[in-house]
């Protein structure tokens, strides 16, 4: 199909591509939307709530995992240990990966989750992943089905290798248009979620087309089937491509099977969007889908920025706001977090001199991993305080104080608003 290193299997069916994963990894023919099926997962994977999921584990009285080479287990949410009882569940964890002899483990210095099994090549096309974290649909990114599910359900996994799930129907989104300047792929993620609103796909796999998307590096897709989860979906995928083989090259050694709709496969929803007059967007307290155009929220002073997360922790998003705050200096007024999304990017962005910039500043650099998304530590609000991240929640209290805000954005906006301490109004 394209020139790579990888042997590719097409499959064709007339079915969406998750009708077509889930039947593949249930042993059937065929299966349909609606339908219920065990399905044996490809990965999974559990980040700091390993612990949890240890418990339930020993619970059932279950001995040995199904599989320890499919196992991965990232520590990033709360790393490192911020309290002695989140120290004694990362300890029980370590102490579990040596018995149980899992060899994909990444202690707290290796970064988020999502991004370590990507960058890492634990994800492949037309693979079904599991993780305990609702994020996980990011992987979709590499035309994965990917999906979050619970603690005592990931237990039931690590004992029998196999979990029932609902086979989703599937969203078609089309997006066609060149991206004006300053508006990013997170913009698009936001102003999807505020056409579809934040139950306008839920249970359902979302497939994103259009010559947009067929222009969008992966780390541009990833953000898009990371917020995919915002909008309730059961799987967020982008499917395979030269974008797609590219990415892959060097980071997967074996072959796997490419999954792709059939023209006549069933949608339960057709959208199709012109996003060349698409302009900045921002998602205001204290919902994912209370999006307007930056405009509208323009003047609106803040306490704290944070740029990074599993949703805009890459490269190219650092890139991006180092080119906004090169030679210019952070409001006295605000504390600008800059979080890496893994080691590799943490080294990638000292090799570029952008650590130097975000330094040079006056922004604190936090080490490679969740950070304050989940508020857990690294950037709690306090009561009355103000955050613009570029993560991918605003629920009230998620960062800290049920009566602080958050606001999000893209990190272009994000470093703009850092240094003038307020939400600009960005041209683009």
């Amino acid at each position: 199909m394209f020139d790579h290193l990888h042997t590719i299997k097409i499959e064709n069916m007339p079915f969406t591509i998750a009708e077509k994963i889930l039947a593949a990894k249930s042993g059937l023919k065929e299966v349909h939307a609606g339908e219920l099926v065990t399905a044996r997962p490809d990965k999974v994977m559990s980040h700091d709530n390993a612990g949890l999921v240890i418990r339930h584990f020993r619970t059932i009285g279950a001995a040995r995992v199904f599989d320890p080479k499919r196992i991965i287990i990232p520590l990033d949410h709360r790393a490192p240990a911020e309290s002695e009882r989140t120290a004694t569940a990362h300890k029980s964890i370590r102490e579990f990966v040596a018995e149980q002899n899992i060899e994909n483990f990444y202690d707290i210095r290796e970064g988020i989750c999502h991004q370590v099994m990507v960058e890492n090549g634990h994800v492949r096309p037309g693979e079904l992943i599991l993780g305990t974290d609702s994020h996980t649909t990011s992987y979709g990114c590499l035309a994965a089905a990917s999906t979050g599910i619970g603690a005592t359900e990931m237990a039931a996994v690590w004992a029998t290798g196999e979990l029932w799930l609902r086979v989703p129907e599937t969203i078609r989104i089309e997006v066609n248009g060149v991206l004006r300047p300053n508006v990013t792929p997170k913009d698009l993620a936001l102003f999807l979620l505020g056409e579809l609103t934040a139950r306008g796909a839920d249970y359902k796999s979302v497939e994103y087309y259009g010559a947009t998307i067929d222009s969008m590096p992966v780390s541009g897709r990833f953000t898009l089937c990371n917020m995919s989860m915002e909008m309730g979906a059961k799987f967020g995928i982008v499917p395979y491509d030269r974008e797609t083989a590219r990415y892959l090259e060097g980071r997967i050694d074996d072959e796997y099977t490419v999954f792709s709709t059939d023209p006549h496969a069933e949608y339960t929803a057709r959208r199709v969007f012109d996003v060349s007059d698409l302009t900045p967007q921002i998602a205001k307290p204290h919902r994912v889908d209370n999006v307007v155009p930056l405009a509208e929220a323009a003047g609106i002073k803040v306490d704290q920025v944070v740029i990074g997360s599993c949703t805009n922790g890459r490269i190219d998003d650092l890139r991006a706001a180092a080119g906004i705050l090169r030679d210019r200096k952070v409001s006295t007024k605000v504390r600008l977090l800059i979080v890496p999304g893994s080691r590799s990017i943490y080294l990638q962005a000292i090799r570029e001199g952008l650590m130097e910039t975000f330094i040079e500043a006056g922004a604190v650099i936090l080490n490679p991993g969740c950070g304050p998304c989940l508020g857990a530590h690294q950037g709690i609000l306090a009561p009355g305080e103000r955050c613009l991240a570029t993560t991918n929640r605003n629920f009230k209290g998620r960062m800290g104080s049920t009566e602080a805000e958050v606001y999000l954005s893209s990190p272009v906006v994000a470093a703009e608003a850092a240094i003038i301490g307020e939400i600009p109004e960005l041209a683009s």
